[in-house]
C-alpha cells in the first residue's frame, strides 16, 4: 500500500523522516509511553532511527499503517492501523508526547484516522478496536471520546517489552455513533 497523508485543521499525519528522530526519541523517554505501549525500554535513539526506517516498510505490507503527527513542524505523537487483517478489522494505536498532552491534538488526528480506516476510498474497515494495558486511563478517556464501546479484560494478552500485561479492549463499527458511551473501568 502506498503511505497517505491525512491532514485535519491544525495537523499533518504523515511518514517520520530522519529529521524527527530527535523528537521521537526524547518523546519515548516519558515514562508512560515506555510502560502503555510496545516501544523498547530503555528507548535509544537507534529504536527512533529504525522506527524511521521501517514504517515505509510497514505501509509496504499493509498490515501496519503508522503516521507521525505534527503541528506546524513540531512532532507531537504518532497513531496508526496495526494488525490490520485484509478482513474488515484492524487495531488503532497512539501515543503523545508529554508536552502535547491535553491540547486536543490525539482526538483530531484520530478522528481523521478512523473517518479514512472507515472510508471506502481509505481501509473500508468494518471494525476498529482499541486496546490498552489495563489502567492506561488517559488512553482509555481519549478512547472513549472517540465512541469506542468498552467490551473488556483481556486477561494477560499483551505482550510487550516488559512481558505481559492484561489488557482493556474496545470496539468502534463503521454503522456506530462516535458518541462517548459508559465505561466501567472509568466509572471511579
Amino acid at each position: 500500500m502506498e503511505p497517505v497523508t491525512l491532514r485535519t485543521a491544525r495537523l499533518e499525519l504523515s511518514l517520520p523522516e530522519a529529521g524527527d528522530v530527535d523528537a521521537l526519541y526524547a518523546a519515548c523517554q516519558d515514562a508512560d509511553i515506555q510502560r502503555f505501549t510496545p516501544v523498547p525500554s530503555p528507548y535509544r535513539r537507534s529504536d527512533a532511527e529504525a522506527f524511521v526506517e521501517r514504517v515505509p516498510q510497514d505501509w509496504k505490507s499493509g498490515i501496519h499503517l503508522t503516521w507521525v503527527i505534527r503541528e506546524g513542524e513540531r512532532l507531537v505523537g504518532t497513531i496508526g492501523f496495526y494488525r490490520i487483517d485484509g478482513k474488515g478489522s484492524g487495531e488503532i494505536g497512539y501515543w503523545i508526547s508529554p508536552d502535547a498532552r491535553g491540547g486536543g491534538q490525539l482526538r483530531e488526528a484520530a478522528r481523521a484516522v478512523i473517518d479514512w480506516g472507515f472510508a471506502p476510498d481509505g481501509l473500508g474497515l468494518v471494525r476498529i478496536e482499541w486496546r490498552a494495558v489495563a489502567g492506561n486511563i488517559a488512553s482509555a478517556r481519549a478512547a472513549r471520546a472517540l465512541g469506542f464501546r468498552y467490551e473488556g479484560l483481556l486477561r494477560q494478552a499483551l505482550v510487550g517489552p516488559r512481558g505481559r500485561d492484561d489488557g482493556w479492549i474496545a470496539g468502534l463499527l463503521v454503522a456506530d455513533d462516535r458518541t462517548p458511551q459508559p465505561w466501567p473501568v472509568l466509572e471511579a
